[in-house]
This record gives structure tokens, sequence and C-alpha cells, in this order.
């Protein structure tokens, strides 16, 4: 261990558990730690005294920072990259005018990987070491994508679109061939490396009955993919969903028909849900990817946290590019607590962290591998400079509670806290001057 052996020495901060839950004790802050990490994995965490560094280890002397585990980002579109900030669509008009277009270029593998690439070299940017990932309907996309996150060694998890309705004819797919299409992507990169599959119905809408029955008999064939997937984001689109499935209950319902609901299953916004329906969540042990950016910037609606928190439902936090305007999960907590404010509910610095981090690796079912600083973990993980800007370091300054400091970094920080990112105990990204 000795020859491979990397000791960084610095402020420390992670979760060990839901603070929503747990209190106090779930979080751990180390000001004078060290993170003691070999063969890509962490061996020790704890106070400079307490963590045992073997002689011949690298020693890191970064004091005046502060180590964070990598950001998760539960939902993401890779290949919105470059309709990310574009005006003026709520969620039906913005899949017709924006996505749809540019979706349609993804049959092309040179500008898949060129666009898999760039997004992925933004999201190490910004300090997010794991992510659930859209595709499109062609397989070329997923191909392009997985190929670039092996080859930065990423623990992503990714799946072709299944769209066999209401959508442009280039885009769409039949459910026969979404079934063989998603089986052969799965067969092909689902396990290998850090890689994992998520069988991706867009929505509801776009997928008859039988294709939402075979994205079902995926997840059967296939035990540990994952089914990602959008639900209850904008008003107008849950009316379009009770037109189509006039004898389900609600949004979560039509899911429930089709046995889609389980663990392991992730549903984008949930941001128009009824109130059982967060019950019946926390009862499958599936999980929701809270998207406060897009929510905003498409003007789909205000997310009730409280329901999600009081049901226990697995919770993540999603950039959700580009109906979200920022790579940044910094940028995200910053909008997720103004969202709440507007509810009159608070959203601390604390579990916000934990759904940037364990919180969502535990929607994921990864937090066996990511998460936080346990022992044996994979070592992908940020180091922060809380001084980044000018403004950052005057409000810091003389600034002793660290709960305040995360704060403050929460409301305004971005990319330029994120001074390196570090994947599997090695730096994948660091901040040029």
């Amino acid at each position: 261990m000795d020859s491979s052996s990397t000791a960084i020495h610095a402020s420390v901060l992670h979760c060990l558990a839901d603070p929503d839950v747990c209190g106090s004790e779930a979080i751990q802050y180390i000001p004078e730690g060290t993170l003691l990490i070999a063969d890509g994995h962490i061996v020790d965490c704890g106070t400079r005294e307490s963590v045992s560094v073997p002689r011949h280890a690298e020693i890191m002397h970064l004091e005046d920072k502060l180590l964070l585990p990598g950001f998760i980002d539960t939902h993401v579109h890779y290949p919105q990259v470059d309709i990310i900030a574009s005006y003026g669509s709520q969620l039906l008009e913005w899949l017709e005018r924006y996505t749809f277009p540019a979706e349609s270029r993804f049959h092309d593998i040179e500008h898949a990987s060129d666009t898999a690439g760039f997004f992925l070299d933004e999201l190490l940017r910004n300090g997010t070491t794991t992510a659930l990932v859209f595709g499109t309907v062609h397989p070329e996309s997923v191909d392009a994508f997985f190929d670039a996150a092996l080859s930065r060694q990423l623990r992503m998890i990714c799946g072709k679109v299944m769209m066999n309705r209401h959508a442009p004819t280039e885009l769409l797919d039949t459910a026969e061939s979404s079934r063989h299409d998603s089986q052969a992507l799965i067969d092909r990169w689902h396990g290998r490396e850090r890689l994992g599959y998520a069988v991706t119905p867009r929505f509801a809408p776009t997928s008859t009955p039988e294709q939402l029955t075979l994205a079902g008999a995926l997840l059967d064939d296939n035990p540990g993919v994952h089914l990602h997937t959008h639900m209850a984001e904008n008003a107008d689109e849950c009316d379009w969903v009770h037109s189509l499935f006039p004898q389900a209950e609600d949004y979560l319902a039509v899911y429930e028909q089709f046995d889609l609901v389980r663990r392991r299953s992730v549903f984008a916004h949930a941001v128009h849900l009824p109130g059982n329906a967060w019950k019946r969540l926390a009862a499958a042990e599936a999980a929701v990817a809270h998207c406060p950016c897009s929510n905003l910037f498409i003007g789909s609606g205000l997310f009730d946290l409280r329901s999600a928190q009081k049901h226990g439902v697995k919770l993540g936090l999603g950039t959700d590019i580009g109906g979200g305007d920022s790579f940044s999960l910094l940028r995200v907590v910053n909008e997720a607590y103004k969202v709440q404010q507007l509810q009159r509910h608070t959203l601390t610095a604390e579990y916000a962290l934990y759904l940037a981090t364990l919180g969502g690796a535990r929607a994921l079912d990864l937090d066996a591998h990511i998460g936080n600083f346990e022992p044996g973990k994979e070592a992908d993980f940020i180091v922060i400079d809380e001084r980044s800007t000018p403004l950052m370091t005057r409000r810091m300054t003389n600034e002793p509670d660290w709960r305040n400091r995360l704060f403050t970094l929460f409301m305004l920080g971005d990319d330029r806290s994120v001074q390196q990112t570090w994947i599997m105990g090695k730096p994948a990204h660091t901040r040029q001057p």
C-alpha cells in the first residue's frame, strides 16, 4: 500500500447518514483532517492524529481547503448541452422547439462523441463525479457516452431513450426495437468497469402501453439496472397523461401499472404529485430527482420537499441540463433553497450537502461505492476553495461556524469554487488560475 498511498491534509466534511433523520450526528466535520487514499479507494478519514499515514505515502498539504465527496447529479440530459439557456418555453413547447431538433443529430457518432466529451469535462469542472444521464433514442448516443466515461474512469449511468409515439418520426423507435436495442446496450456496457445502464422511457406520453410493458420486462430480465424517466413535471403534462391513461389514479399510478416503480427507479421532478403518491414511492424504495433550476427556468412549479421528507422518499438533486441552466450542483442548491423559502420551508445546508452527496448515492443505490469518505469507498472527491472569489473571501473572513460557511458556499459558490476534482484517487480536473 505504501507506494500508491496519498495522504491529504485539509478540512474534511461529509455525511455519515441523513441529517433529517439522525440530526447532528449525521455530519462529520474535521477542521484539521487527513484523507488517506490508496489504489483508488478511501483507506481512512479522520483527524491528523488518528490517521496512520504510511511512511512512503505522498503527502499533500491543503490545509486551507475543504474536501467534500464528489457531487452526484441524479438527472441530466447530455444531448441537451447545446440548447442550454434557450429562451421562452414551458415543457411541452420546449420539447418541440428545442429538445427534439437537438436530439435528432445524435445518430451521428462523431457528434455524439464530441458532445459527450464536452459534457463530462463540464461535470468534472463543476465537481460532479457521478450522474444519471439521458441519451437519445439512438443507440449510438449511449455508445458514445459510455466510451467517453470509460476513458475517464467515471462512475456513470446512462440509457437509450425509449419513445415510440408523440415525437418527430426521426426520433421514434418501436416497442420491440427499443427492447432489442436496450438489451444490446445492457449486454455491452452494464457493469463494465464503473458503468451502469438505465432503462429510459422519456415519459409516459411518448411510450405506448406496449413499450412501457417491455420496459418493465427489461428491468425483470436485468437485475441491477436502473429505471430513469420523468414524472409530474408540468401541469399541462399531467393533464395530457390523464387523457392518455384515464384509468390511472394519478401520474405515478401509470408507472405502477407497468411495474416500473421499484428500487433503482428514479423519477425526475415530481412537482405535481398528490399526497398519497409520496407514501407509495417510499414503500417501493423508488427515488426522486429534485431539479429546481429547470423547474424555475421552464416554469414548471415548486417542489414539495416537506412531503418527500415526511414520507422518507429517497431524494437526489439534478441539474436537468438543458432545461436547467447550470452544471453546478452548488447553483442547484442555491435555487433549491429559494424554492423552499417560497413555501415557508427551510432547506438546511446540512441536508443540502446530504442531497448532493450521500443522498444522491442512496437514490441511485450506489452508496456502497460512493457518497462519503467511509473506508473502502471509491476515492471520488472534490477540493473546495472557500475563498474562490473576492466576495466569498470577504464573507468567509471571521466566520468560525462551518455550517454558516457551508451555507455561504452553496449560496455564492459555483465552478470557480471547485479547485480540483479527483476520480479514483487521482486528479481529473484542476482549475487553472
